[in-house]
């Protein structure tokens, strides 16, 4: 078995199709929205560091989100669109943990950052006397290096559990990209420790930070309630209800994704379903901010103004 498994060193990747056709076309339009999602959240993240106006906590946030989106669809898209299109699916096992790793860390890191930003909204909402205090820059900078560094070794431990196991069965990843449930499939050794602690990981994390983000907006929302002027309630829904968006799209896209039945793996509906999960939080994310956010649209057409001026002047 030992002699078996040693001479596994790549995994062959699912392609968009069998028909050249059908990935060029693919390939094309999964190229189109992953440029729509890297310039939308580029965008943002320029927009946040040149408008002073922007330089708030809430702001901060929304900044390091738009990093982490724009880094995880980098992460799968250009990879999957690549290799399709050269007939090329092969990964090597260090390039496979590579990938996993840094899927797992900006997943990790974007679910904590989105509890961090329920958080500053609840303290913005329900006690704006002291948010100057209590969400000072100093504490939002140590709060997003916790949710970094944690994530680096929770990443690492999933990562390493996860290629200390046997793979002798067949190298074949059913799925686009490499992920932890399809190497458990495929894999010869006893995987019930790696699901156990995949369960555990995500009832702790997942769960946990999922109430507190609930926990905060009940307490928002009878704030809110409270508030004798309607403008005002609807000033302060307009900040939440972007928030309460992504974090939705999120959670259901990977629930898609990853509680199916094994028998759909590989299947036409799973692809489809993971190239959503990749691209379409990333790439709804700014359009979400952007429609519902009238400093980001201010900030936006400040820009926009400012670049045809100094061209014109050029």
């Amino acid at each position: 078995m030992s002699n078996v498994t040693t001479t596994v060193t790549e995994f062959v990747l699912l392609g968009f199709s069998d028909t050249k056709e059908l990935q060029i076309s693919y390939a094309l339009l999964f190229f189109l929205l992953y440029s729509a999602a890297l310039m939308g959240n580029l965008l943002i993240v320029i927009i946040t560091i040149i408008d002073r106006r922007l330089h708030t906590p809430m702001y901060f946030f929304l900044r390091n989100l738009s990093i982490v989106d724009a880094c995880y669809i980098s992460v799968t898209v250009p990879p999957a669109s690549i290799n399709s299109l050269m007939n090329n699916r092969v990964i090597s096992v260090s390039g496979c943990a590579a990938q996993i790793f840094l899927l797992i860390f900006l997943a990790y890191f974007e679910f904590t950052l989105l509890t961090i930003m329920a958080r500053d909204r609840y303290v913005a909402i329900c006690h704006p006397l002291h948010y100057t205090v209590i969400m000072s820059p100093s504490v939002c900078m140590k709060m997003t290096l916790t949710c970094l560094v944690t994530g680096v070794f929770y990443a690492g431990f999933h990562t390493g559990f996860t290629f200390r196991l046997s793979f002798c069965q067949s190298n074949v990843i059913h799925q686009l990209f490499c992920d932890i449930p399809s190497l458990l499939k495929i894999s010869c050794s006893d995987t019930f420790s790696n699901i156990l602690s995949l369960l555990a990981s995500v009832l702790v994390i997942g769960i946990g930070c999922f109430a507190f983000i609930i926990a905060s907006y009940v307490r928002i929302f009878s704030t809110v309630l409270r508030f004798p002027v309607k403008e005002d309630q609807r000033k302060a829904f307009s900040t939440c209800v972007p928030h309460i968006i992504v974090v939705s799209l999120c959670l259901f896209s990977g629930c898609f994704v990853y509680l199916q039945s094994s028998s759909e793996s590989g299947s036409a509906k799973n692809i489809i379903l993971s190239i959503f999960y990749s691209i379409m939080p990333p790439f709804l994310n700014p359009i979400i901010y952007s429609l519902r956010n009238k400093q980001i649209k201010e900030a936006i057409r400040f820009v926009m103004r400012r670049k045809i001026l100094l061209s014109s002047k050029v």
